[in-house]
């Protein structure tokens, strides 16, 4: 797995430099294909970005009425539950600025039982995904950009270690019951997400640096992990068709030593 590595003080200047990034992402697929399509992450620093990209100064230069706003992952509650993916989104950035309601495209939607709604709004959002991007050739939709975050035990949107949504191979969305978790999730799959034109990781937090240090090779301004068939954590399987980017805080990066970085 490879990717340009980025450190940066702190989440405010990762926000920064991913809305850069966007931004110049936004300008060139609108301008090559007419739309945007970016699938947005849940956590605390993609949550800092929304808030940013909602300020005026991207606010108003963003061509909203162009982009179309996915998600990387939803939890299996209410879009207006306090746990929601959405409504994080909704209240830091689309409630904000200007984008056409029906370019967001909520993930879950509650229908009958916790399993049932999980799994009829990951057919239902897999069907969204192929009739709205155009598709590999392999057949797979292909994103502009997917926004991803990496938890404590190496996993990125809801593909957690040891679950059996790892191997889906065929479907761009997938439902997984986490049981660590006591909770049904959704989220895009492997294969969706390494046909991408472009993946941003993003990482905070001394909590994280462990887990990087770990994971971590650093050659040549290139950030990679060790080629394994079987990966033990979720995130080295992140592998884009397109351009890998992580985008990490300095306390993040706190334990790679000189010769990772």
């Amino acid at each position: 797995m490879n990717g340009n590595m980025q450190i940066l003080e702190n989440s405010s200047a990762i926000s920064e430099a991913v809305a850069r990034h966007w931004q110049t992402l936004s300008r060139a697929a609108i301008e090559a294909r007419g739309v945007f399509h970016v699938a947005l992450a849940g956590g605390s620093t993609p949550r800092t970005l929304y808030e940013r990209l909602a300020r005026a100064d991207y606010c108003e230069v963003l061509d909203w009425e162009h982009t179309h706003i996915y998600f990387g992952d939803e939890r299996c509650v209410p879009q207006d539950h306090a746990d929601s993916n959405f409504h994080m989104a909704q209240q830091a950035l689309l409630s904000r600025v200007p984008v056409p309601s029906s370019h967001i495209h909520p993930m879950f939607t509650p229908d009958g039982s916790p399993q049932q709604s999980a799994e009829q709004s990951a057919v239902r959002y897999a069907a969204l995904l192929k009739a709205q991007l155009s598709s590999s050739d392999a057949g797979v939709p292909v994103f502009d950009l997917i926004l991803l975050g990496m938890g404590n035990d190496g996993h990125t949107a809801s593909l957690f270690p040891d679950t059996g949504i790892l191997q889906q191979t065929t479907e761009p969305v997938a439902a997984q019951f986490v049981d660590k978790l006591d909770a049904w999730r959704i989220s895009l799959t492997f294969s969706v997400i390494n046909a991408a034109r472009q993946v941003a990781i993003l990482v905070s937090g001394e909590a994280k640096a462990g887990l990087v240090a770990e994971l971590a090779q650093f050659d040549g301004g290139e950030f990679s992990m060790p080629d394994q068939q079987q990966p033990p954590y979720p995130i080295q399987r992140v592998n884009p068709q397109g351009r890998l980017n992580w985008y990490l805080d300095s306390a993040a990066a706190s334990q790679l030593n000189s010769g990772d970085a």
